[in-house]
């Protein structure tokens, strides 16, 4: 009897660990009805998202570096805020191919990354697809 329960408690582990290897493989999507709340989830638990494939849609967001260095490319959509849409909700991305233009509305997917900038870390998708998509989806999310 003591046999029976190690063995089904040894394939327990084994199926319960293939499970969570699977789970890893599959790509993360922010949709559009949970953006905030998503998005938020990843940069307080990045942990549990860090090497994952994460896909969103949003605006295409450029900003030039004022001390000349590389501008900052990222996707986007407003978020609450104290006086309406006052915040933007995203992340940061980096492409080897050509950036489409500033507000373009765009679909992404990429691995997340952790990087340093002056001793603060940030995060990053190091995109493997960045697609214009012609029908735009909410600018504003508030979830």
């Amino acid at each position: 009897m003591r046999r029976i329960f190690i063995l089904s408690a040894c394939l327990f582990c084994l199926l319960a660990s293939s499970a969570f290897a699977a789970e890893d493989g599959k790509i993360f999507e922010i949709r559009e009805k949970m953006f905030v709340g998503q998005t938020n989830d990843i940069y307080l638990n990045p942990d549990e998202y860090l090497g994952r494939t994460i896909k969103l849609e949003g605006m295409f967001g450029i900003i030039d570096d004022i001390e000349g260095g590389a501008p900052c490319y990222f996707v986007y959509r407003y978020g609450p805020g104290c006086c309406g849409y006052d915040s933007n909700v995203g992340f940061e991305v980096e492409w080897s191919g050509v950036y489409p233009a500033q507000d373009e509305w765009v679909e992404a997917t990429g691995v997340l990354v952790s990087y340093d900038y002056e001793g603060i870390p940030y995060l990053k998708l190091s995109l493997s697809s960045l697609e214009v998509k012609s029908e735009r989806g909410l600018e504003s999310v508030t979830q």
